[in-house]
């Protein structure tokens, strides 16, 4: 499905610019080669049916993608932030025996028990040019429930979780997001999202290519870099986090002027903070369009529209899906009251990667997925989100659960107990904030134990303030009282306090 419409794309935009970054640009036509000479390279060497992909946003990881896809390969794009062991986990979950990455990402993949084929190595143009000798290929005979990607999130315990994604998923998605913020191919995207996350993949890759719209890339994201992208391209729309658009918002040298072109903003990933939807409405001029998803949605549910917005929501669903709020015992709440949203619809996985009992736990026999999230409908259909009924923490649009880290924190040798929560923060959203305990006749510093953290967890897991206490606040069933510890820690104890950065 996602193939056959890509190529619909070529027939109709193949000399029109499809991608670039700051190293190249391509037209439909040359990214369709790029492609197909990709799809004969995963055809020849890879033999299992899923590939593994650590690439940048930029027209190599566009081309990869789509050559993969096009060999009838399942995507399971891996997180460049994670670290070796985490990585490790992924590959063995997921099954994988190869992955398609760039050189950059060289010394991290390395140490790996899986094979590496760096872009930079293959010869790219040589066999594109030996592609254009051959006939092209046809769209793969994939089936619309066939899988297209397995996109990895953790779970409430840490581990390692393969969201399945299918052709019709993201399709689905694709075009119901089109349809919604009325997208057509004239507009120009700002791709800034990784594409290991699924909001990356679908709205930086297969949007634009089902369209025919232009794309320009920012592997890296520098709020610099994007605001003079902005500057001197003819960009349109921008989808970004709220952290990302926090940083462009503390610009000294921002001005309404830079976004005179701009006409779509859109927000997601992270909860939108205030502060950062007012920054940017005063300091650049536009407004941002909140929307709320995940990954087990492919991943939009809900997004603000320009004719339709409401500040403090989500705006109402896309096209095709349907949601309701429930309350725990599962029947069906009035409009206005709060319970746990539920969602079906074309967007919805089929399941998680070889997990049937966490699969179950979220699906019920009539497709509704529950999503943890507690929330509230209004009149007018708009979706306002107000809590998690997950302890689920995101940093810069990254999911970080607790349990993880305090199992890191745990099997440090002074550690005696460790609980983890989030905090509000202007620029990332959240950051992650641990309490321990030591045990009888052990002392640690914060330092010492932040350490030991990045060694085994990506940066942003890495607890950004560390208390150490000498003991924790319980109830009278000897649960710790993390609602009372957050107030404690928040105007200071009587142990060590070490904010630092990461």
């Amino acid at each position: 499905m996602l193939i056959g419409r890509f190529l619909e794309t070529v027939q109709r935009h193949g000399r029109k610019v499809a991608a670039r970054d700051p190293f190249q640009q391509v037209t439909y036509a040359q990214l369709a080669l790029a492609a197909r000479a990709l799809r004969r390279l995963a055809l020849a060497e890879i033999r299992c049916e899923r590939v593994g992909i650590m690439l940048p946003a930029s027209v190599g990881g566009l081309a990869t993608t789509l050559g993969m896809l096009w060999a009838g390969k399942t995507l399971v794009p891996l997180n460049f932030l994670l670290s070796g062991d985490e990585l490790e986990n992924v590959i063995r979950d997921a099954q994988i025996d190869c992955i398609i990455a760039s050189r950059y990402f060289e010394q991290l993949l390395e140490p790996l028990p899986v094979r590496k084929i760096y872009l930079e190595r293959v010869s790219l143009k040589r066999r594109c040019l030996f592609e254009t000798f051959r006939r092209r290929p046809g769209p793969p005979e994939a089936e619309p429930d066939s899988l297209a990607a397995i996109v990895y999130t953790s779970g409430s315990t840490g581990e390692p979780r393969g969201v399945c994604l299918t052709h019709r998923n993201l399709m689905s998605n694709v075009e119901a997001a089109i349809a919604h913020l009325e997208i057509t191919c004239d507009h120009h995207l700002l791709g800034i999202l990784p594409p290991f996350h699924v909001f990356g993949l679908m709205t930086g890759l297969f949007l634009p290519v089902t369209l025919g719209t232009t794309i320009t890339y920012i592997p890296r994201f520098s709020p610099q870099q994007v605001l003079e992208v902005i500057r001197h391209s003819d960009i349109s729309i921008a989808i970004a986090i709220p952290s990302m658009y926090a940083a462009l918002a503390r610009m000294k040298n921002i001005d309404p002027a830079d976004f005179a072109d701009i006409e779509l903003v859109v927000s997601g990933g992270e909860p939108l903070p205030a502060q950062v939807y007012h920054e940017m409405q005063q300091r650049a001029g536009v407004r941002l369009l909140e929307g709320y998803g995940m990954t087990e949605t492919s991943p939009v549910i809900a997004c603000n529209q320009r004719c339709a917005h409401k500040f403090g929501t989500v705006g109402r669903p896309l096209p095709g899906v349907e949601v309701r709020v429930c309350d725990p015992a599962g029947q069906l709440l009035a409009t206005g009251q709060e319970g746990e949203l539920q969602v079906r619809g074309p967007l919805v996985m089929p399941g998680y990667y070889r997990r049937p009992e966490q699969t179950a736990a979220v699906l019920d026999e009539d497709g509704w997925l529950h999503t943890g999230d507690i929330a509230r409908i209004d009149e007018e259909g708009f979706i306002a989100i107000t809590g998690r009924a997950k302890d689920l923490i995101i940093v810069g649009g990254e999911n970080v659960y607790p349990r993880e880290v305090e199992r890191v924190l745990e099997d440090h040798p002074a550690v005696q107990e460790a609980v983890v929560f989030s905090r509000t923060d202007a620029s990332r959203g959240e950051i992650v904030v641990a309490c321990v305990t030591c045990k009888e006749g052990i002392s640690c510093s914060s330092e010492d134990l932040r350490s030991f953290c990045r060694k085994r967890l990506a940066g942003y897991k890495t607890p950004r303030h560390m208390y150490i206490l000498s003991e924790l606040p319980r109830g009278p069933t000897g649960k710790v009282l993390k609602n009372q510890l957050k107030a404690q820690v928040g105007a200071g104890s009587r142990g060590s306090a070490a904010p630092g950065g990461i």
